[in-house]
C-alpha cells in the first residue's frame, strides 16, 4: 500500500526537517531545498500535492508554481511563507495556488488543508466515469489505483482491467471464457492460471470489505457481488 505523495520545497533546513518528519507519518514526502531542483523533481515524478515556500534560492516559489501549473493545471498547491503582505497572498492565489499559509503555521491546520485538497482533487475526476466506489475504496481505472483519503494501492494493468470488468458487471455471472477473452483475447490454460492469480490479489485487497465478494462458480465462472 502506498501513501499520497507530497512535493515539498523549503530552504530552511530546520523547518523542512520538522515539517517533513511530521508529514511522513501520513504521506510520502519528497523535499527539495531550492526551486530549480524542485521543478526537476516534479518533471521526473508523479505527485498528488505540492507545498511550496516562496523565498528560495535559484527559483522562487511564485515562479515555481507558475511552471508547475503549466505542467499540471489540476494539482493542488499550498504556499507556506513568511511573506505576510496581502499583496503577496493575492499574487500567490492569482498564480494558481489553492491556499496560502503564513509562517509560523499550525501543523494541524496544514494537514487538514492537505486532506481537503486531496479529497477535492480526486473527486474532480469522478464525473469522468473513471472512478468507481468499492466500499470504502475508490477505484481509478485509468491510473490503476485503489485509494482512500489515507492510502493508495497500486494495481497492475491486468488487475485494473479485471476489477473494472467486474464492477461493470457487478452481481452478474461472468463466464471464465468471457473474462479471459476480454482481458487477453484468448482463453488458453496459461492465461487461465494468470486469471486465478489476479482474482486472488483482488480478494486480498477487498478482504476487509463486508458485503463485497468474488464468488467462484465452479465450472461456470465468477460473480462479483456487492450487497
Amino acid at each position: 500500500m502506498s501513501k499520497f505523495k507530497i512535493l515539498y520545497a523549503e530552504d530552511d533546513e530546520t523547518l523542512a526537517f520538522l515539517t517533513k518528519d511530521h508529514l511522513n507519518q501520513f504521506y510520502e514526502v519528497t523535499h527539495c531545498s531550492d526551486g530549480t531542483s524542485c521543478l526537476d523533481t516534479f518533471h521526473a515524478n508523479i505527485f498528488d500535492i505540492c507545498i511550496l515556500d516562496i523565498m528560495m534560492p535559484k527559483m522562487d516559489g511564485f515562479e515555481l508554481a507558475e511552471k508547475i501549473r503549466i505542467l499540471n493545471p489540476e494539482i493542488p498547491i499550498i504556499f507556506l511563507s513568511a511573506k505576510t503582505l496581502k499583496e503577496d497572498r493575492i499574487k500567490g492565489l492569482r498564480i494558481g495556488a489553492d491556499d496560502y499559509l503564513v509562517k509560523p503555521f499550525s501543523m494541524e491546520e496544514l494537514i487538514l488543508k492537505i486532506e481537503i485538497f486531496l479529497k477535492r482533487s480526486y473527486k474532480k475526476i469522478i464525473p469522468e466515469k473513471r472512478i468507481y466506489i468499492v466500499g470504502k475504496y475508490q477505484f481509478d481505472c485509468e491510473n490503476y489505483t485503489v485509494f482512500t483519503e489515507k492510502e493508495k494501492i497500486a494495481l497492475t494493468q491486468r488487475e485494473s482491467d479485471l476489477l473494472k470488468l467486474f464492477l461493470d458487471n457487478k452481481n452478474k455471472v461472468l463466464k471464465r471464457e468471457e473474462i479471459l477473452k476480454s482481458l487477453w483475447g484468448d482463453d488458453d490454460y496459461f492465461m487461465g492460471r494468470s486469471l486465478d492469480v489476479f482474482i486472488s490479489r483482488l480478494r486480498k485487497i477487498l478482504a476487509h470489505e463486508k458485503g463485497i465478494a468474488i464468488e467462484n462458480l465452479h465450472g461456470i465462472g465468477f460473480k462479483f457481488t456487492i450487497q
